[in-house]
């Protein structure tokens, strides 16, 4: 049965007020889990709700978030801010091996307002990947191994940024969250372990081990709502 993603109720003066409150609390706000209605909603375009000076402090300490989880990426909906912006960075020392399989190089910080993804081409890459808001777990996704990113910088500037490999499937994993989409929608559900369980069995460059031992395939799966 399908059904459609909501659209958050929040207004513009609610998400304000969201997070007015968490900068207010002084430390770092727990990431939501699966399960709260944020994450499951599509995000409010971003037109105005928070002035120049409270953007740039939630950037900030989504950025603070990110490094601490420790994360590649965090969008506002994993501290149940229904907002459409995210931060991303990846700067995390990997083994070469893995690197060079999943095309993973470097991503410096950058924040991304209103983003929307297009696949180019038709290559799809299938790889493990957790997610902060779902604690503890790991699964395979088929993600498009390139695509064209259309976002607005914080200051409100169009922009447009092609990404590949590992830092396209960030790109396409931190958007899909302000769509409501959890990467486990599109997930090979028999490849999905606990990060210990993976640890001791399928921790590889590759996913060929799992695949054999957990008889799943390397195709997309589940479902897509972008």
């Amino acid at each position: 049965m399908s059904q459609s993603t909501p659209a958050t109720d929040l207004t513009a003066a609610e998400i304000r007020e969201t997070v007015e409150r968490i900068l207010a609390a002084g430390t770092l706000p727990p990431i939501v889990q699966a399960g709260h209605p944020a994450l499951r909603q599509r995000a409010a375009a971003f037109d105005g709700q928070l002035s120049g000076e409270l953007l740039t402090r939630l950037i900030n300490l989504m950025r603070d978030v990110m490094h601490e989880a420790p994360g590649v990426g965090l969008a506002a909906p994993q501290l149940g801010i229904p907002l459409q912006l995210a931060v991303l960075e990846d700067q995390f020392d990997v083994d070469p091996e893995a690197a060079a399989l999943r095309n993973r190089i470097p991503l410096e910080f950058l924040a991304i307002v209103n983003p929307r993804y297009t696949p180019l081409g038709s290559r799809l890459d299938s790889f493990y990947e957790g997610c902060l808001s779902l604690n503890g777990l790991q699964a395979v996704v088929a993600r498009h191994e390139e695509v064209r990113l259309d976002f607005q910088t914080p200051d409100g500037v169009a922009a447009q940024r092609e990404f590949s490999g590992w830092q396209a499937r960030i790109v396409q994993h931190e958007t899909d969250h302000l769509n409501g989409v959890l990467y486990v929608d599109k997930a090979q559900l028999r490849s999905l372990s606990s990060n210990a369980e993976y640890a001791a069995h399928w921790a590889e460059a590759g996913i060929g081990k799992a695949q054999q031992g957990l008889g799943f395939d390397a195709g997309p799966a589940g479902i897509s709502r972008t």
